[in-house]
C-alpha cells in the first residue's frame, strides 16, 4: 500500500499545495493544467452526487477509485479542499486529510503570520512536517510504488 500524492486546494480552486512520493506516471502536461483538471473534476463529481443522491448527505463526496487508485477527498467547512491519491489498498482517508489540515495546515499555515492566506504554500517547515506525518503512516510503503 502507498501514497501516490497530496493536492491542497482553496476555495477558489486554486492549488495551494502539491507533494507526490510514489508516482509513477507524470500527466504530460504542466503541473498548472493538472491542477486544473483535478480541480475541475473534483467540482463535476460533487456536484453529480448532490444531485444524484437519494438522501441527504451529511458528507457527500469522500472518496472514489479506479482500477489502479483511488482518490480520497475532505473538505473543510472554510472551503479547503485536500485530495490525496491512493493505491487501491489503502482504507478511508478521510480521519488521515482531517489530521493534516488540523494539525499541520492549521498550525504551520494558519497560524503562521508569515503565511499569507490563499497563496502558494512556501513552508519548509509545513512541507517537512507533512513528507514525515505521510511517511509515517501505517498504510505508506516506499517499496509498493
Amino acid at each position: 500500500m502507498t501514497v501516490h500524492n497530496l493536492y491542497i486546494f482553496d476555495r477558489n480552486g486554486t492549488c495551494l499545495h502539491y507533494s507526490e512520493w510514489n508516482r509513477k506516471k507524470q500527466a504530460g502536461i504542466s503541473k498548472e493544467e493538472e491542477y486544473k483538471l483535478m480541480y475541475g473534476m473534483l467540482f463535476s463529481i460533487r456536484s453529480f452526487v448532490s444531485k444524484m443522491s437519494p438522501l441527504d448527505l451529511k458528507d457527500g463526496f469522500m472518496s472514489f477509485q479506479t482500477s489502479r487508485y483511488k482518490l480520497h477527498y475532505y473538505e473543510t467547512p472554510t472551503g479547503i479542499k485536500l485530495v490525496m491519491n491512493t493505491d487501491l489498498g489503502v482504507p478511508n482517508c478521510r480521519d488521515t486529510l482531517q489530521q493534516i489540515y488540523s494539525t499541520l495546515y492549521v498550525e504551520y499555515i494558519v497560524k503562521n503570520p508569515l503565511c499569507v492566506l490563499g497563496e502558494s504554500l512556501q513552508s519548509d517547515l509545513f512541507n517537512s512536517k507533512l513528507d514525515s506525518f505521510i511517511r509515517a503512516l501505517p498504510f505508506f510503503n516506499i517499496r509498493a510504488a
